[in-house]
């Protein structure tokens, strides 16, 4: 049920989507709609089929057309702090699949959140989504009645019925305008990363790493 065949020596992939000024994407004007917080609060509306794919594991695709905008569904899970985040992914072996995401809203006054959600036990279908370099979904951190964000994911562009679901695990897209992929390949050897089967012309060869949750903090002298 892994995002990549398993591979000797590497690690799963640690989603970590950075995202800027969280309140803002969805709407027309690069604001969030009113509807669209109310889509996410009434939760999934689409018909979505997860499916085996033939090199990533199992994937997710639409059954039916998808409007551009359109929320799509929410990655849900256990909302964990970090000391537990960081646990549970020393905890894993290389070859252990992780759907643990962590996710940064990079505020206007300079502050920067966390949220980390892990799927593994409790979720849905959002922790099948596989990722690509050229995705069709893309996050947004959504707060419904809560200051815990919903990581909701909506369409990037118009989704034909049967095509299949991907968002970009690394939380580029869409939130660092200019940015190139190969700004992470400093994180980790190559050696320890799974690679990347998205297809995409832009492909980079590697899934997404974020190195934090595996760092130890320094002792004091």
């Amino acid at each position: 049920m892994g995002h990549c065949l398993p591979c000797t020596g590497a690690r799963s992939p640690i989603r970590s989507s950075d995202t800027y000024s969280p309140e803002s994407v969805a709407g027309a004007d690069g604001e969030l709609e009113p509807t669209e917080t109310g889509r996410v609060r009434r939760g999934l509306r689409l018909r979505l089929q997860v499916f085996r794919t033939q090199r990533k594991g199992w994937g997710v695709r639409a059954l039916q057309p998808i409007p551009a905008g359109s929320f799509v569904c929410e990655y849900a899970g256990e909302v964990l702090g970090f000391a537990e985040a960081q646990r549970r992914i020393q905890a894993q072996s290389p070859q252990e699949p992780n759907y643990i995401i962590a996710v940064r809203e990079h505020l206007h006054d300079g502050r920067v959140m966390e949220t980390f959600v892990d799927p593994t036990r409790i979720g849905n279908v959002g922790r099948f989504l596989n990722h690509s370099c050229e995705p069709n979904l893309f996050m947004v951190p959504v707060r419904v009645d809560s200051m815990v964000p919903k990581l909701a994911l909506f369409a990037a562009a118009d989704i034909a019925a049967g095509e299949e679901l991907t968002y970009d695990y690394s939380g580029r897209f869409r939130n660092f305008p200019g940015a190139s992929r190969e700004h992470k390949a400093l994180e980790e050897e190559n050696s320890l990363r799974k690679p990347c089967y998205c297809g995409s012309r832009t492909c980079a060869s590697f899934l997404p790493w974020d190195s934090s949750l595996f760092s130890t903090p320094a002792s004091s002298p």
